[in-house]
């Protein structure tokens, strides 16, 4: 069965109101108190950073195609800044409204916000859809903290979001930009980030991380067969250099063919006899360092 969806009101009936909070309470509680509703000029509207990067393009046609239809039935936000408005919460809608000419739009007109009032409504708005990817969430989340120089804590109060999350999302923030990317691109599982993330080996992350940009590696599984198969090759090196510093340590000294040890040590000692106390000194010592590096019988 299609929607149903309210006839668009026109322009001239339109009336500026204030919300209750009915119509704000997906946001908190206070967050959009004594935001009006407004028809805004498309043209005065400024689109910064979003929280949202990924857009599917037919999805937005689709979209335009029922505001054309049916008219905006979800106003945008936009928070007031001198002459000019700056878009909050809504960028998918925006977009598909300019892209079938659309002039002006309904707003509700936010003022004297603060930065992390602000980050706080779009970050809820944005997350509460499923289509919000996760390293979108997780630039929200770290601009969030870049802006309100806040805890991971506080951070968990102000987006009700477990600290867990919170804590993840920091750390998918802070990687390479062109890993992000791939993530988004290759659709690479969240955790395979985050694992990427805790490798210490230089060599095995370069290799890793190639491996995510170029979409080779994918899932979780895969990941973990790439960091098995370079733990069992560190294995493998280890042990060869250690065989070869043992064997290198067994031939450092070479005895006379058919002396042992104890007659190499016993004619030293004779030679002894007739030397002077520095060089008696100096044999002996030798002598000393002799027997710790063959057996002596």
């Amino acid at each position: 069965m299609p929607k149903a969806f309210q006839k668009r009101v026109s322009k001239k009936e339109r009336k500026i109101i204030t919300l209750n909070k009915d119509l704000y309470r997906d946001f908190g509680d206070n967050l959009l108190e004594g935001a009006k509703l407004k028809e805004i000029e498309l043209k005065d509207i400024v689109v910064k950073e979003q929280v949202r990067t990924k857009f599917n393009e037919s999805s937005l046609r689709e979209l335009a195609a029922n505001i054309e239809a049916n008219g905006l039935i979800q106003p945008l936000v936009v928070h007031r800044e001198k002459r000019k408005y700056v878009l909050i919460c809504g960028e998918r809608r925006f977009r598909a409204m300019t892209s079938i000419e659309v002039d002006s739009a309904p707003c509700f007109v936010l003022e004297n916000k603060t930065v992390d009032e602000l980050m706080a409504i779009q970050f809820s708005e944005n997350s509460s859809r499923e289509a919000l990817h996760y390293i979108d969430k997780a630039d929200g989340i770290l601009n969030y903290q870049k802006a309100t120089k806040v805890s991971e804590r506080k951070i968990c109060q102000a987006l009700g979001i477990s600290k867990t999350e919170v804590h993840r999302s920091l750390i998918i923030g802070k990687l390479p930009k062109r890993v992000r990317e791939a993530a988004k691109i290759h659709d690479v599982e969240k955790y395979v980030l985050i694992e990427y993330n805790g490798i210490e080996d230089k060599k095995l992350r370069s290799k890793v991380e190639r491996q995510i940009v170029i979409g080779e590696i994918r899932k979780r599984a895969e990941l973990r067969k790439i960091l098995k198969h370079g733990l069992t090759s560190q294995v493998g090196r280890v042990k060869k250099a250690s065989k070869k510093t043992t064997t290198k340590k067994k031939s450092a000294i070479s005895l006379p063919k058919g002396m042992t040890a104890n007659a190499f040590v016993k004619a030293m000692k004779s030679q002894a006899k007739s030397m002077d106390p520095a060089s008696k000194k100096l044999l002996n010592q030798l002598l000393k360092e002799t027997s710790q590096v063959v057996d002596l019988d």
